[in-house]
This record gives C-alpha cells, structure tokens and sequence, in this order.
C-alpha cells in the first residue's frame, strides 16, 4: 500500500514536495493552487509555440550524457536529415544528444533506453511537466544535497521525483557519467543546475517530445518491433570495453555480436557510431564503414582525453561531411 513519502533534504525536504508513489491526480496543496493561474498561461504559451513550431525543430539536450555525441552531432544530424523516411527510432537515446538536434522530425518518432531513469524522466516531461517544473523550483547548486541525492534509492521515490533526482544529478556530475558519479566543479562557469537559465530548454523538450513513443525495452525487442522498409534507426551503443559506464544489465559485450546479426537482416536503415576498435570492424566488416576524428573529453586522465578515432557504420551509402 502506498504511503505519504518524505526524504531528509527531498520533500518537506529539496524538492518541496509530499506526495503519493504513482498519483499525480490527487489536488495540489493549498499552496500550490496558487500557481494555478501561472501553469495555465505556461500551457497557453505552450500550445502557442507547438502551434507554430517552425520547419527546424531542433532543441538543446536538458543534460549532459557520457558519450553523447556533442562534437560529432552536426556530422551524424546531417546524415539523418538528408535520409528519407517515415519512421526514425533511437534503441539507445540517452539524453537525446542526436534525436534532439535534428533539424527536421519523421512522420512517426519512437525512442528508446533501458536505462529506467531516462525514460521515467522523459515521460514525466510529456505529461506532468508544469508539476514537474514547481518541483525543481527554489533548488540551488550544493555538494551535500547531490551527495543526498546520490546516496537516495530511486526506487523509494514517486515517478516525479525520481525524474527531477536523475536530472539534478547528470545536470551537476562530472562529465554526464551515469555511474561513479561526482559532483562537477566549473570555477569558470555558472552553477550546473539553475533554473532561470534550464526552465526554457525544459520546456522545448516538452513541446518536442508531443508525439513522440517513448519505450524502455531491451534494444533487440524495439527493432524488431519498429523494423520497416520506410526507418531510419541511430544507434549509440555503449563503447566496446566501457560497457559497464551506464550501469549493470544494461548491455554487455556479448550483445555486439547479436546486434550485428540482427542489423545485417533488417528491413530499414541504420546509421551507428562507436569507437574505432579491431573486434567492432571485423563484426561489421559487411556494411558501409567511415573513420571519422573527435575528441573525447570526459576523461580523467590524459589518456583518456583527446583525439580519437569513432566509426560511423550503416547499410546504406553516406557521406561524412567535414
């Protein structure tokens, strides 16, 4: 049975909240309907902007993501954008690194990850999102509350406030890592969650995210449920070797192999980026292969840093642009 949930430094506590695991039709507090004029001119200006979204319909990510892509975005975006299809899909969206800066949506959009946070996270944005933004309102930039937050069990927390801990922490870790957080430091920057500055950027999400099928399933499974003549699928795999970087279960080396296979025999298209290693070449020695150069940054070492080789993979001819 489902009883009243508050956290030290989470409810009464960092995000303001008292609330029922799962119900977000219960009445706001007394409080809160005070906001309720300025959440129906929110959904106004919403429904204004949705109306009148123009023919670029790209936005910012709302976090950063290990390995999402950030320097080759506008290389693997124009590839997409210049591919016509009906249906575009993501097994592995992330934070939505590449999906969110396209420049032009498909008929029919479907994302997908496993990774639970992410897709509670998105959902949330779709249907709760003024809810969602009094949440985080009032909340600053501190070491002890993301050590707090770090240190609370998810799976103690309502859906809305497992999706404003998830954004507070990769908003606020070092180098978008989902695993071994800690907490980043930017002596040359503003403070990492700030609202004034994000409410904009969450709300392009949310009017970018209207029509769009969010799924958490395994990445086999969506394929092969969304495969058809008319899709373009981007794939983001975790890199060979560091596939434990987004936590236990999520996918594992002997995945690769499977994957492979299944692309060799699927209906659509694919475009895939990944590191440039011998044992990804060899898997995909049938399809069509470019190198291309970026830079890693999320390293702590400076081997770990620098210019590196990836792989853009797909079973189509492209061109990489400069």
């Amino acid at each position: 049975m489902a009883s009243d949930l508050v956290i030290a430094g989470w409810g009464s506590n960092a995000f303001g909240v008292r609330s029922t695991r799962g119900n977000f039709n219960e009445p706001p507090p007394t409080a809160q309907r005070e906001r309720l004029p300025r959440a129906h001119h929110v959904l106004q200006g919403i429904k204004k902007r949705f109306s009148s979204m123009p023919t670029d319909v790209s936005v910012n990510p709302i976090a950063p993501w290990l390995g999402g892509k950030r320097n080759l975005a506008k290389r693997i975006c124009a590839i997409i954008d210049q591919d016509k299809h009906d249906t575009y899909a993501e097994p592995f969206v992330g934070m939505g690194g590449i999906f969110l800066r396209r420049k032009s949506a498909a008929k029919s959009e479907l994302i997908n990850d496993k990774h639970r946070e992410i897709y509670t996270l998105f959902r949330v944005l779709q249907e709760h999102y003024v809810a969602f933004l009094d949440l985080l309102r009032f909340q600053i930039t501190t070491q002890a509350n993301f050590a707090r937050l770090v240190a609370t069990d998810p799976n103690t927390l309502t859906d809305m406030q497992r999706a404003a801990r998830f954004l507070y922490l990769q908003r606020c870790s070092f180098g978008g890592k989902v695993t071994g957080q800690t907490f980043g430091l930017s002596p040359d920057r503003s403070a990492r969650f700030n609202l004034t500055t994000l409410e904009r950027d969450l709300e392009a999400l949310h009017t970018r995210l209207a029509g769009v099928t969010v799924m958490n399933i395994d990445c086999a499974e969506f394929i092969s449920r969304v495969d058809r003549k008319t899709a373009l699928f981007y794939l983001d795999p975790p890199y060979w070797g560091h596939e434990s970087d987004y936590g236990p279960d999520v996918f594992d080396r002997d995945r690769f192999e499977q994957l492979a296979q299944l692309l060799s025999g699927m209906n659509g298209r694919f475009l895939l980026s990944i590191n440039d290693v011998p044992e990804i070449r060899a898997l995909f020695a049938w399809a069509e292969v470019h190198e291309v150069q970026t830079t890693y940054t999320a390293g702590l070492t400076d081997q770990s840093r620098g210019k590196r080789a990836e792989l853009l993979i797909g079973n189509f001819e492209f061109n990489v642009p400069r």
